[in-house]
């Protein structure tokens, strides 16, 4: 509460004010995956929740290998959450791991193509194919555009130094991209995460309806360590006093009724075990095949169970 403190502060706000957004084309290949996300006209647009969620799963284990190797240091507990504003019409998908320093918010989200993305390239250009198996391809984080317009992803790296600015917001809607710098309070974690914003197309309105969301992180939700939160509205009954009863007699309680309320509260997804927790006389050989898909991306069968 210093005037040096305000000073310090007016000095941060000015250079923040400075800082410029850097835009970026994106690499051509990329472009043409974009192209063809953006304009796909495949049915079952749910998949691209399936590969958020599953990407910062990654980053949460990501992280915490990090911790172990870097001295063993625990980081803070790690989890996913997911909520909607249905008056900004956005979908945020949060995490709390390992997050992305400017330079791979520039590289792995446009600048640099990874064998996969020919790969993707090679198969679905022209065709109106099946986009579940987008995350094969190691390109699952442009299934964002089935659903969204404009994206944003605001991110710190557990692995900054502490000279550099550490929270870097990057922002699309398709062609090309633009970095620049974020505050610190955007982040769910106090060391490190990641923050995806959705801003969603015309058409895409189910993706605000918190059961929708509930039965697709159910879903998608069965292999993952992590927890993941859903910000859910709820019917709750409450007592309240009931003003059309007849006044109590002495000694007698005042009367109530029960009326319904609407609250909101993080309510976790996978509360099932995963299956590698539970007895293994339980879990059906269904079971182990769709888990053998989800972990590993796969789309055929297990060789043996």
């Amino acid at each position: 509460g210093t005037r040096a403190d305000a000073v310090d502060t007016q000095a941060a706000a000015a250079e923040d004010a400075e800082a410029p957004v850097e835009s970026y084309e994106f690499q051509a290949e990329v472009g043409k995956v974009m192209d063809i996300i953006i304009h796909s006209l495949y049915s079952n647009r749910d998949v691209f929740l399936r590969e958020l969620v599953s990407n910062a799963a990654d980053a949460c284990d990501k992280k915490r290998f990090l911790a172990l190797t870097d001295g063993g240091m625990p980081t803070e507990p790690m989890k996913l959450r997911v909520w909607a504003d249905k008056e900004a019409r956005t979908l945020s998908i949060e995490d709390n791991g390992v997050g992305m320093q400017k330079a791979e918010l520039i590289d792995n989200l446009g600048r640099i193509a990874n064998s996969g993305t020919s790969n993707f390239l090679s198969k679905f250009d022209g065709k109106k194919d099946d986009l579940s198996l987008i995350g094969q391809f190691g390109v699952g984080f442009y299934a964002a555009f089935l659903v969204a317009d404009k994206v944003e992803v605001v991110s710190r790296s557990f692995q900054r130094s502490e000279d550099e600015h550490s929270t870097w917001k990057w922002t699309s809607s398709g062609g090309s991209f633009t970095v620049e710098q974020a505050s610190d309070d955007e982040i769910l974690g106090d060391e490190s995460g990641t923050r995806l914003v959705l801003h969603l197309k015309e058409g895409a309105e189910e993706y605000l309806d918190s059961d929708k969301l509930a039965e697709l992180l159910t879903r998608y939700s069965e292999f993952i360590t992590f927890p993941i939160e859903l910000w859910r509205e709820k019917v709750v009954q409450e007592e309240v006093p009931d003003d059309d009863a007849p006044p109590p007699t002495e000694g007698e309680a005042p009367k109530t009724k029960s009326v319904p309320r609407t609250v909101f509260d993080w309510e976790v997804m996978n509360k099932v075990k995963p299956i590698w927790l539970r007895n293994p006389d339980a879990v059906n050989s269904s079971e182990y095949t769709e888990f053998y898909r989800n972990t590993f991306r796969a789309y055929d069968e297990p060789l043996a169970v």
